[in-house]
C-alpha cells in the first residue's frame, strides 16, 4: 500500500507536470521544421569579428605562477573540499548554464541548486546571467540562443562551458548539444549574453589556434540532465526531440543522465532506465537514482551545503559502486545522490578546463608574460 503521504505528494507532481503541459509558455522555441528568426538572419555568413568587436583575450588574467602550479598538480578525478577553497576557487572557472523546468515556479529549484554550487565553493558570477541575474534559463529559450552562448563564452574564456537541466531543461540540454553538432541547421550566429543580443558571425576565433572557425561543431566540457523526458514530449517546443532525445552527439566530452525508477513524468521505470548512448565519442553513463527521489523536488538542494557532515561526504563522493547515506540527516537523502555525483563532475571538469587554460598560457605566452609563467 502506498503511504497516503507519498500519495499525496504523487498526485501533485502530476497535476503540477499536466499543469505545465497544459499552459503554452509566452515564447516557445521553434517547432520541427521551422527556421526561427535569428536563423533566418543569419545566413551563410561566417565573418570573424570586426575591428569593433576586438578578438577576446582569455590569458589576460590567469592566476599567479603558485596557484597555476597547484592547478597542474590536482587529480581531477579526486577532488577535494580543501582543493576547491584553496586551488580551483583561486583560478579561473567555466561558465555554468542551468536549465530549469517548465512550470513556473520550479526555476526556483534551480536556484537552490545554483546556490548549493556557490556554498560548495563555485563562484556565483560564472552561474549567473550577466546580463539580468538570474540563475538558471527556460526550457522555451531557442535552443540556437543557448548554443550561440556557449560559443560566446568559450571565445572569451577559453573554456568550454558545462550544461545541467532538470526536468524539461534538461530536454533543452540535450537540445543544446544537437544544435551544436549542426541536426537542426548547418550553421547559427554566436549569442552575447551580457548584451543579450545576436553577434552578426556564425564563427569565433578560437582562443587556442588563434583561427577562426564555426560555431557548429564546438563542444561543451560536461553535460548532465535529471528527469528528462516523458510527458514532456508533449510540448509543442520539444516535439523535434521525439527521435533526438535518447542520443547524445559528439558535442560533449561527458554527459550524464540521470533517471528516477517508477518516475510518471519522465516514464523512467526499473529496468528501463539505460536510455541514454553516445553516437560516437562522447562519454556517456547512466545513473539511477531511487524511487523515493521526487521527480519534482530533486534539485532542492541548497539546504545540503550548510551542514558539514554532508559537504564531507559529498566532496568524498566517487561514482560507481555502493554509497552509504545511513550516517547522514534524513532530510538529504531524497537529494544527496543526485547532487554528490553532479558535485564530482562539476570539479572534475572544473580541473580539467582550468588545467588546460594554465597550460596553453605557459606553452604560448612566456616571453613578456605580465604573470611571468
Amino acid at each position: 500500500m502506498m503511504k497516503p503521504a507519498r500519495a499525496i505528494a504523487l498526485a501533485l507532481v502530476i497535476a503540477l507536470a499536466f499543469a505545465g503541459c497544459a499552459s503554452q509558455p509566452p515564447a516557445p522555441g521553434p517547432e520541427a521544421g521551422t527556421t526561427p528568426p535569428e536563423r533566418a538572419a543569419a545566413g551563410a555568413s561566417g565573418r570573424a569579428p570586426t575591428a569593433a568587436q576586438a578578438v577576446p583575450n582569455p590569458f589576460a588574467s590567469m592566476p599567479p605562477p603558485s596557484v597555476g602550479d597547484r592547478l597542474l598538480a590536482l587529480d581531477p578525478e579526486h577532488i577535494s573540499g580543501r582543493d576547491v577553497r584553496e586551488t580551483l576557487a583561486r583560478g579561473p572557472a567555466p561558465r555554468i548554464i542551468l536549465l530549469h523546468g517548465g512550470v513556473f515556479p520550479v526555476y526556483l529549484l534551480m536556484k537552490s541548486f545554483g546556490v548549493f554550487l556557490t556554498r560548495m565553493g563555485y563562484p556565483e558570477s560564472r552561474i549567473r546571467d550577466p546580463a539580468d541575474g538570474d540563475w538558471s534559463y527556460s526550457p522555451y529559450d531557442d535552443s540556437a540562443k543557448l548554443a550561440g552562448m556557449v560559443a560566446w563564452e568559450y571565445e572569451h574564456d577559453g573554456m568550454r562551458p558545462m550544461l545541467l537541466g532538470h526536468s524539461q531543461g534538461g530536454m533543452q540540454v540535450i537540445k543544446v548539444l544537437h544544435e551544436l553538432a549542426g541536426d537542426f541547421a548547418p550553421s547559427f550566429r554566436v549569442f552575447d549574453p551580457v548584451t543579450g543580443q545576436f553577434e552578426d558571425r556564425t564563427t569565433i576565433v578560437d582562443p587556442y589556434s588563434h583561427r577562426p572557425r564555426p560555431v557548429v561543431g564546438l563542444s561543451v566540457a560536461y553535460a548532465s540532465v535529471v528527469g528528462a523526458g516523458g510527458i514532456e514530449l508533449l510540448m509543442p517546443n520539444q516535439w523535434s526531440m521525439i527521435d533526438k532525445l535518447d542520443t547524445i552527439p559528439d558535442t560533449v566530452d561527458e554527459f550524464t543522465g540521470f533517471s528516477i525508477d517508477g518516475d510518471l513524468i519522465a516514464w523512467t521505470f526499473p529496468g528501463l532506465n539505460e536510455r541514454y548512448r553516445g553516437n560516437g565519442t562522447a562519454k556517456v553513463r547512466n545513473v539511477d537514482l531511487p524511487a523515493d527521489y521526487s521527480h519534482i523536488f530533486v534539485p532542492l538542494v541548497a539546504p545540503l551545503a550548510r551542514e558539514p557532515e554532508v559537504r564531507d561526504w559529498i566532496n568524498a563522493y566517487v561514482p560507481g559502486g555502493k554509497h552509504d547515506t545511513s550516517s547522514l540527516p534524513a532530510d538529504a537523502n531524497g537529494h544527496v545522490l543526485w547532487a554528490a555525483d553532479v558535485w564530482y563532475s562539476i570539479k572534475k571538469h572544473w580541473c580539467l578546463e582550468a588545467q588546460r587554460l594554465v597550460r596553453a598560457y605557459r606553452a604560448g605566452n612566456r616571453e613578456g608574460s605580465p604573470e611571468g609563467q
